[in-house]
């Protein structure tokens, strides 16, 4: 039987891997914060090396400077190289990688909370630090813990192919 006309057909393009992006709130948020939490680290990380957005190492704590057989920069060479790593585990397995930058969150807020005058900073990374563990249950539910041998799951249509 034809669908009445008035009722628009569906292109091929979003079925059906991004039209469930619209139509399940679930599943929106977990690629809303799929894609946050994997490009944000990568351009912070980056930042890291060039300081354009701002001085990174003015925000290491004084007592982590004292103890770090380098220098502030350098801790933040480091530091960009992780967040790079990071958000790309994000890009590739949410499942596992949004704990690894929740620990790492909790990490700078330690590093804040030390440092007299960057609360306001802590507060807000402890917001993303609750927004990584949502992301990891989302994932729990929406990425799959492994693919059989030799198959390959598509994240957008669940679907396994060989």
């Amino acid at each position: 039987m034809a669908a009445p006309a008035h009722v628009p057909t569906r292109t091929r393009s979003f079925e059906p891997g991004w039209r469930r992006v619209w139509d399940e709130p679930a599943y929106g948020a977990y690629w809303l914060l799929r894609v946050g939490y994997a490009v944000l680290p990568i351009w912070m990380g980056i930042d890291k090396f060039v300081n354009a957005l701002t001085d990174w190492p003015s925000y290491l704590a004084p007592w982590i400077v004292d103890v770090l057989p380098f220098s502030a920069q350098t801790a933040m060479y480091v530091v960009g190289a992780i967040e790079i790593v990071a958000g790309i585990a994000v890009a590739i397995k949410p499942r596992y990688a949004a704990y690894v930058v929740a620990l790492w969150l909790t990490g700078i807020i330690v590093n804040l909370l030390t440092y007299s005058g960057f609360y306001d900073v802590a507060l807000r990374d402890f917001g993303l630090l609750l927004g990584a563990l949502a992301l990891a249950r989302l994932a729990a539910a929406h990425d799959p813990a492994r693919a059989r041998a030799g198959f390959r799951t598509n994240p957008l249509t669940r679907r396994t192919r060989g």
